[in-house]
């Protein structure tokens, strides 16, 4: 890959993208696929070095909002397809979502999610506690409802995604500036006109905001108003397993937000804890652990007393309705975002790649992303609920 070790950056670009994470690469991968030239990915670490770099690897379009349905349904057939676009394994194990429900307003509320999901093509269904269980054998049906299943869900190794989206990128001439940092924006009017950064200031005619959790103060620095925070989020991996654990759905636990799947030679597990604050603090706390082992006594009990030989944390960036922001800044016309994905920016990103491609084209997108535009907070023009929020 082509990577500024050099001293300076490219005085001059056509597109500056700022964000080396899944988002950035997957724009730059799909924006040089379609001929755009002159691109420039700045990164203030490594590729990959923020969130991109710990999500829990999900893939799934088990999703209540139609919108997130379509960005996951569309970005599933892109990984499965990566082998060949871009060209690369990226580990994708297709052994579907698993939702364990508790109440039968939870089933309720899945069964319509269900519907509509079916609806735009993805094979998900309701199942009854023993089928869970057969599905996952770690699963105690004490208590629980019902379960909402998708075979065609899985989940792959983010840090492979991102570099096969950077190598192709690089091939077709992306410059990737990593430990470059972006110190400041230029505007003129209704047009941004620069980027500032650690190793020099680059010309450019369009920037693209993929800066995750930062999002907010790339925004800042031209006024733009992007509502993203961070929120620290652990899991942990376990020991081998012997024997070896059986191959499982990737398994939610929707009450307590508690999850697993296969990792390698044990399980990885984790859970997001109601209280954290937020903020970009990513020390891992082992004493985390016990609220997944809480969870995990309740809903999977083999799971509560695993020995655990690893662990880390990460960064959500969540936005106020747990949607992302996707569009064009209403201030500044060359001013395009890709943000807040609430910890859904690994599965959507494939499908978000195309849409930047062509926003920056001024095309039609697959599907209509004005609903996720940042003004839907400034304008009060009404927030999107997502029920599936994990």
């Amino acid at each position: 890959m082509t990577s500024s070790t050099f001293r300076t950056v490219p005085p001059t670009a056509d597109v500056v993208i700022i964000g080396g994470g899944v988002m950035g690469v997957s724009t730059a991968f799909h924006l040089a696929e379609a001929g755009v030239r002159n691109i420039v990915v700045v990164e203030r670490g490594e590729l990959g070095c923020g969130s991109s770099g710990k999500p829990i690897g999900g893939v799934r379009a088990q999703f209540s909002d139609p919108l997130n349905i379509e960005l996951g349904h569309r970005s599933l057939h892109a990984y499965r397809d990566f082998p060949h676009r871009p060209g690369a394994d990226i580990r994708l194990d297709t052994v579907g979502y698993l939702f364990l429900l508790d109440t039968e307003q939870q089933a309720r509320e899945f069964e319509v999610g269900v519907g509509i999901q079916n609806g735009l093509g993805v094979p998900s269904r309701m199942i009854g506690p023993d089928e869970a269980q057969r599905l996952c054998p770690y699963v105690s049906t004490d208590g629980l409802a019902a379960a909402a299943y998708s075979p065609t869900d899985g989940h792959a190794r983010p840090g492979l995604v991102v570099q096969g989206y950077a190598r192709a990128a690089a091939r077709a001439g992306v410059t990737l500036a990593t430990h470059t940092a972006v110190t400041g924006i230029d505007t003129a009017g209704d047009r941004v006109t620069g980027v500032h950064t650690s190793r020099g200031r680059i010309a450019c005619a369009t920037v693209v905001c993929t800066a995750g959790a930062w999002s907010a103060r790339i925004g800042d620095m031209i006024g733009a108003h992007l509502p993203v925070r961070p929120v620290r989020r652990q899991l942990a991996f376990t020991e081998p397993l012997s024997p070896p654990a059986p191959r499982i759905p990737f398994t939610i636990d929707f009450t307590s937000t508690g999850y697993f799947h296969n990792s390698d030679d044990g399980l990885l597990v984790g859970l997001a804890d109601p209280d954290e604050a937020e903020g970009f603090d990513t020390t891992w706390t082992p004493e985390w652990l016990e609220l997944f082992r809480t969870a995990a006594r309740r809903r999977a009990p083999a799971l509560a007393d695993l020995r655990t030989v690893a662990g880390w944390a990460g960064l959500y960036e969540v936005t106020p309705d747990h949607n992302a922001l996707i569009g064009r800044s209403g201030e500044y016309a060359n001013f395009l975002y890709a943000a807040g994905f609430s910890g859904h920016g690994f599965l959507q990103a494939p499908a978000v790649g195309e849409i930047m491609r062509d926003l920056y084209l001024e095309r039609e997108p697959c599907t209509d992303v004005t609903p996720l535009s940042a003004d839907r907070f400034r304008l009060g023009a009404g927030t999107r609920p997502e029920a599936h929020v994990v």
